[in-house]
């Protein structure tokens, strides 16, 4: 009879490798957002995918060749489409205060949108760093602080008072640091998203002296 029921029961459809891989990767994103990278393992990968790590390990080999596809490969994609809604010339002119306040609203957002796999990265340099081993360089990372250097530049003009690819670096830690540790930071009321927003904004234009723009800061 149970030979019956067997021979009864529908087939499993087997899955294409397309279908198992977006199946491991969207397991592995959220595994290494919820316990980091040290805290992760394959198995609980393979759990949450629904597969045997044997399969799993047909794909990926290891649990770093997992996270650079599940986390670093998503945010190079991320950070290049940040670039195109952004081109380094071209559009309507706008003040070079206006245009710093659109940038870093925009990073804010951006930020915000994919905090937890921010978090994976840095837990990911901290845990690299401890094992004597570099974390992959994130291709897109990269090629937003160019792009958002030659912005700068093209914003500031020849005599910048602080170098545009330092101040683009600066501006993005500035950012991150305020929401990867926004919980510890902020309590209470003064976990508002709005004010918080508009006081980080602040104090990456116009530095401690938040009464207003520095002597001598145009609009031009």
């Amino acid at each position: 009879m149970a030979e019956q029921d067997q021979a009864l029961a529908p087939r499993r459809r087997r899955r294409s490798s397309q279908q198992l891989t977006d199946l491991i990767l969207e397991a592995a994103a959220a595994e290494f957002e919820d316990n980091g990278f040290a805290g992760a393992t394959t198995a609980a990968i393979a759990r949450r995918a629904a597969v045997t790590e044997t399969q799993l390990f047909r794909f990926y080999p290891s649990k770093q060749a997992l996270f650079r596809a599940a986390i670093f490969e998503p945010l190079s994609r991320h950070f290049a489409e940040f670039n195109a809604r952004h081109p380094a010339s071209g559009g309507e002119p706008v003040s070079r205060q206006a245009f710093a306040a659109q940038y870093i609203d925009e990073l804010q957002l951006f930020i915000e949108r994919n905090s937890r796999m921010m978090m994976s990265l840095i837990a990911a340099s901290a845990f690299g760093a401890r094992a004597g081993s570099d974390v992959p360089t994130i291709d897109g990372m990269t090629d937003y602080f160019a792009h958002g250097a030659a912005m700068m530049a093209k914003r500031v003009g020849d005599d910048p008072a602080i170098d545009p690819a330092l101040m683009v670096r600066v501006s993005f830690a500035a950012v991150l640091g305020n929401i990867a540790f926004r919980n510890f930071l902020f309590p209470g009321p003064m976990a508002d998203d709005q004010r918080i927003r508009e006081a980080v904004a602040r104090l990456v234009l116009y530095g401690v002296a938040t009464d207003g723009p520095p002597p001598g800061d145009g609009e031009g």
